[in-house]
């Protein structure tokens, strides 16, 4: 398979179509060109098995060589908890580094979320912001954005806010600059808890979305696509 050339004919296609799918006067004519552009190299980013050898190949952002893994996930560890120090400060946001290099990062839905609501609470949204520019600076890594929901209520329901919530945080990190291939979203529901939902605190604890920015490895780029299960 020509990766390099399949990924520049597709991207030029695209791009020709939202170019003349969309007025010159628009003034979103840029973000929506960007994000269908980024729309398209992110789904070649997480589809990119070489049929003919049986083997994935390297990312479009260029897979990191297995020794230079552990000081990329470092410099972006250090990144997160200085751009985030005051919410770190305040305990609305963790940092935590996970086995494989794997970073975790949970934001508390109780500042970040409404309760029963998916939509995000205006006054978190510069703390996001910070979270997305980091992001932007580490594009070997894929991004795996979690929610969780403590018992209240019936489990499909749980489930069903929990993605939802998920895909709140996706979006704002795509409306950011994020590239949405590097994204995936999941909903865990209740199946997941921190603490006991039979307490007030316990439940709390249990409201969160988790974020794992994993690295993409080469020679083993298929598992940063992987769902995080630790």
């Amino acid at each position: 398979m020509t990766y390099i050339k399949t990924t520049a004919a597709m991207l030029a296609a695209v791009s020709l179509l939202v170019v003349t799918g969309c007025a010159t006067d628009d003034p979103n004519r840029r973000a929506k060109i960007g994000a269908a552009t980024g729309a398209v190299a992110g789904a070649v980013l997480g589809h990119q098995l070489d049929d003919s050898a049986g083997r994935w190949v390297g990312a479009a952002a260029g897979a990191l060589a297995g020794a230079a893994v552990g000081n990329y996930m470092d410099d972006q560890q250090q990144d997160f908890e200085t751009a985030l120090a005051e919410e770190r400060a305040a305990h609305e946001m963790e940092v935590q580094r996970l086995r494989d290099d794997t970073l975790k990062l949970t934001l508390d839905s109780e500042v970040s979320f409404d309760f029963d609501r998916a939509s995000i609470k205006p006054a978190f949204r510069p703390s996001l912001d910070k979270l997305a520019r980091v992001i932007n600076e580490y594009e070997r890594t894929v991004v795996h954005v979690v929610g969780h929901t403590d018992s209240v209520g019936p489990e499909d329901y749980n489930r069903r806010l929990s993605e939802r919530r998920a895909e709140s945080v996706a979006d704002y990190l795509v409306a950011n600059g994020v590239p949405p291939g590097r994204l995936r979203t999941e909903g865990r529901g209740e199946s997941e808890p921190r603490a006991t939902n039979d307490t007030e605190a316990g439940r709390q604890l249990n409201r969160r979305v988790e974020i794992f920015v994993k690295p993409i490895v080469e020679g083993r780029e298929e598992r940063a696509f992987e769902s995080p299960r630790y």
